[in-house]
């Protein structure tokens, strides 16, 4: 396993236990060249397997990495974390997982990955369903923003999502 920081391909497993129901390991790395820790996580390759039936009706293999990208796109510059975003994640391929064998629609998937996020950032989630959701109208992802918006907060720590408030 090569380091995320430095770069090396040294290093040494500190902790290894189950993750995601028991569906992936997880390990605790230690890298023996800079000393700084990481996580990786192996999941069976089977569960990859699955094909996303895309808009126009094309299919590809499912990607985990795209969607986090997507994530990481839509949570740029918000207080989200990397391990938010893979919870996000864990918890929408878990949705997905349970319901599709071999093919998924791909609004399943950002439908499961949109609930997630919104539960976490509000406008990290606007940001990624103005992208996945594809409002046909700027009338209609400004109808969106402020139902979040109009949403209790979970939280008495939060900022006002908009300026307004």
């Amino acid at each position: 396993m090569q380091c995320p920081f430095c770069g090396k391909d040294n290093d040494k497993v500190v902790d290894s236990r189950s993750s995601e129901g028991g569906r992936a390991v997880r390990r605790r790395r230690e890298c023996i060249a800079c000393t700084r820790r990481y996580t990786t996580y192996e999941r069976p390759e089977e569960q990859i397997r699955l094909t996303v039936v895309k808009k126009d009706d094309s299919r590809e293999p499912y990607d985990r990495q795209k969607i986090i990208s997507g994530l990481q796109k839509a949570c740029f510059k918000r207080p989200v974390t990397d391990e938010q975003i893979r919870r996000i994640l864990d918890q929408a391929e878990e949705d997905v997982f349970n319901k599709y064998d071999k093919e998924v629609p791909w609004s399943f998937i950002c439908d499961a990955v949109s609930m997630q996020l919104r539960e976490i950032d509000k406008i990290a989630y606007v940001r990624f369903a103005s992208v996945y959701r594809n409002f046909p109208a700027v009338g209609e992802l400004i109808d969106e923003a402020r139902g979040v918006k109009d949403e209790p907060r979970v939280g008495p720590e939060q900022k006002p999502l908009f300026e307004d408030e």
